[in-house]
């Protein structure tokens, strides 16, 4: 299982087994592709109940939603996490598979932009949702806009498609 690396990523793109839209061929690096963070945000309301991880919990039920304007950013503090969509599209044909990664510069500042459940099936076909925390001493403005994340493409043994609850997720349905 091996990870696709610039040209083999560019081939695929050609050929339709990995789309991205909008897709800049400038953002596909040496083993991945860089993601640009949408101008859409959930953020944590202040609760003082418990919220039980349970598989019917739904994120939505705990955050507001938040369009930041052209030229304008978000604030996150530290110690708190918001959710932020990619503004592109990400599908992904049949025995391919891949990792949504932070960028190493952001994360020498403390901000970690994908903290949890990485991997990404095989048949996606959606906006990437970032579950990003400031981790560091001091608050982050945060731009849309930025090249936030990387996508890391990986071949896979047989052609399974994710078919889970957040498959086809979108800006609208974020």
């Amino acid at each position: 299982m091996a990870v696709l690396g610039r040209q083999a990523i560019l081939q695929a793109v050609d050929n339709g087994l990995i789309a991205i839209t909008p897709f800049n061929a400038d953002h596909v690096g040496p083993a991945s592709v860089d993601l640009t963070l949408g101008t859409t945000f959930r953020v944590f309301r202040k609760v003082h109940e418990v919220i039980e991880v349970r598989d019917h919990t739904d994120y939505r039920e705990f955050t507001d939603k938040l369009e930041i304007p052209e030229g304008g950013y978000i604030l996150i503090m530290p110690g708190e996490t918001v959710l932020g969509i990619t503004s592109e599209r990400v599908r992904l044909g049949p025995g391919l598979c891949g990792w949504l990664e932070g960028r190493s510069r952001f994360a020498r500042l403390g901000l970690m932009v994908h903290i949890s459940a990485p991997f990404m099936g095989p048949g996606i076909d959606s906006q990437q949702v970032l579950e990003m925390s400031n981790f560091g001493p001091a608050p982050l403005a945060v731009v849309p806009g930025t090249l936030i994340c990387q996508f890391i493409f990986q071949c896979m043994d047989g052609e399974e498609h994710y078919t889970g609850r957040f498959a086809g997720q979108s800006q609208s349905s974020f």
